[in-house]
């Protein structure tokens, strides 16, 4: 196939789609390989970008969705009734940093880090899909150990964690202190 018929297929993909598209995926449909699967992204992602357009691509852990760029969120907004969305607590930021740099992290070390309860906070965060259950821990009562969604990544804007900002100094060393005391 020609590379000028193989874009509008993935984008039709990507629209059909609605969620994020592997790169594996991607190359299966169009029966290509991976590393020329990426080289067409690479370069429908540059178009989309160099293009004013009212739509993006975004990368998400190796996988691929078509979205609205966020600086015409109150145009959009104006489509739908408005949602009372209810934001993040503070107590909800701070679990939800714990597990992104943690991760993987049972209730236990959220709690034992930020000194307090974090039930009600790790809750909200699974309804919100921002954080998940990963796996139990092999140690005993099995404990459940939690980590980050790519509906974290996308709310956040990061196509992966390596994308999280680094804490600060100050930061670092208080949880290199907590460690020490473990």
């Amino acid at each position: 196939m020609e590379l000028n018929n193989i874009e509008p297929i993935i984008e039709a993909l990507l629209f059909t789609s609605g969620d994020p598209l592997s790169l594996e995926r991607i190359a299966e449909v169009i029966e290509t390989d991976k590393k020329t699967a990426r080289l067409i992204m690479n370069n429908l992602i540059l178009n989309y970008n160099e293009k004013e357009r009212g739509i993006m691509i975004r990368e998400i852990n190796n996988a691929y969705q078509l979205c609205t760029r966020p600086e015409y969120f109150q145009y959009i907004s104006k489509l739908f009734e408005p949602r009372h969305k209810q934001a993040l607590s503070q107590a909800a930021y701070e679990t939800l940093a714990i597990v992104a740099y943690k991760q993987p992290v049972t209730r236990a070390k959220i709690e034992q880090i930020r000194g307090v309860n974090s039930d009600s906070a790790i809750n909200r965060l699974l309804e919100k899909n921002l954080i998940k259950e990963g796996g139990r821990m092999d140690a005993p009562g099995k404990p459940i150990y939690y980590v980050t969604t790519d509906e974290f990544l996308r709310s956040f804007g990061f196509k992966s964690l390596s994308d999280l900002p680094l804490p600060a100094i100050n930061d670092l060393k208080e949880l290199n202190e907590e460690e020490a005391y473990e």
